[in-house]
């Protein structure tokens, strides 16, 4: 994207495009790490596997490719009609994955940080686009030792996407405590459900969306950071909620990554309903509701700090409500958009998150019955990848 706006009436002279995309169609990404099965230590192996994994990749609806840091690889699926059909990508590349990183003696597992590991020790992926972040970055980007999930949403009219960011923002830190998984940092114990939130809104163009109410006010957003250097399109815009024009979808960045794929899909399928749910609203003609940002930004640092145990403002006067009384109410109002949309057993499956704990729930008391020791939990997350919650004998 390239162009001047008219200082006179900021008007924008390059449109910017939203691609043609299937109404609440799903793609997902999935940042992993790789990790030594002895020590738990992270390992940089990623650059070995990746130019076998990547050709094999090419043929399938997933793909395998490499991060900012050599321990990580992503796994990203298709464009999925349902939940189920994306989940079915990324189990698909996992096991690909698997293919390679078994006989190699690697394992494989996935939060939103590593309980000890430090950013020294860790290399950067060789590619230029890495090394200029780093570059401006500095040592913000040398700790973004962070690992996520994306959602991916498909949404046929680009005119409904600003509007559905603006309600959607407001069950960001619903989806931001279902999925918190990193309350360790560099071996100590934050008190944070989710420290990469945190971490993560450091980066320039990171952090909360702006209070954009339509395409036009997106586009002119755009035009600024682009004429003022700040970034070269709309890729790198990087808010926790933000549109991806290039896929004609909105894009759900605030989460932790998940520990497990069935985790994966009821967090998924909770943002396509919601996605999907608010569509409708718009469709008959309602104006969706909104906060004010300061409420945004003191949820977010709710959902960081106490997770599922957080209290959130719900609405713009300022009503708050416990995030899993809030959650446990939605996932009844809004399970007949699951049925119709094929995803009633992934929403429903949300509710084993909230019974039985997040990820960052689990750590700590796995840490806990280990006395602290932080190996043990590295060891229990390797377990939950490879086969489900259950916190293991320490």
């Amino acid at each position: 994207m390239s162009g001047v706006a008219d200082p006179a009436c900021q008007t924008v002279l390059v449109k910017q495009e939203f691609a043609q995309s299937p109404r609440s169609t799903v793609g997902l990404e999935w940042e992993i790490m790789l990790a030594d099965p002895d020590t738990g230590d992270l390992v940089g192996r990623a650059p070995e596997l990746l130019a076998a994994l990547e050709d094999e990749s090419a043929p399938e609806r997933h793909t395998v490719t490499g991060e900012l840091l050599t321990n990580t690889i992503e796994v990203t699926s298709g464009i999925g009609q349902d939940v189920a059909h994306a989940v079915g990508d990324i189990a698909a590349a996992i096991a690909a994955v698997r293919a390679r990183t078994d006989p190699a003696g690697i394992e494989l597992l996935s939060a939103g940080s590593h309980p000890f590991a430090q950013w020294f020790d860790q290399r950067v992926t060789d590619k230029t686009r890495y090394h200029r972040l780093i570059e401006r970055t500095q040592w913000w980007g040398r700790n973004m030792m962070i690992w996520g999930i994306h959602v991916h949403v498909g949404v046929e009219d680009r005119d409904k996407v600003m509007p559905i960011i603006g309600a959607l923002s407001a069950y960001l830190p619903h989806l931001q405590a279902l999925a918190s998984s990193s309350p360790f940092w560099a071996g100590e114990r934050t008190g944070y459900a989710s420290n990469r939130a945190l971490v993560f809104q450091q980066l320039p163009t990171a952090g909360l969306p702006w209070p954009l109410h339509t395409w036009a006010d997106f586009e002119r957003y755009l035009d600024d950071m682009v004429r003022t250097g700040v970034m070269a399109d709309a890729s790198e815009v990087r808010w926790d909620i933000r549109p991806a024009p290039r896929w004609g979808t909105i894009e759900v960045r605030a989460c932790d990554g998940l520990s497990t794929l069935a985790e994966l899909a009821s967090v998924a399928s909770l943002v396509q309903v919601l996605v999907e749910h608010f569509s409708r609203r718009l469709d008959v003609g309602e104006r969706l509701p909104t906060m004010p940002s300061w409420f945004h930004r003191e949820n977010k640092w709710r959902a960081a700090r106490y997770g599922l145990d957080a209290r959130v403002i719900v609405d713009e006067d300022g009503n708050q409500r416990e995030v899993r009384e809030h959650l446990t109410e939605l996932l009844s109002t809004l399970a007949p958009v699951a049925a119709d949309l094929g995803c009633g057993d992934e929403f429903a499956a949300t509710r084993v998150i909230l019974e039985s704990g997040a990820s960052y729930e689990r750590q700590l008391r796995v840490a806990d019955a280990a006395d602290g020791d932080l190996r043990e939990v590295v060891h229990h997350l390797i377990h939950e990848f490879r086969s489900g919650p259950g916190v293991p004998v320490v």
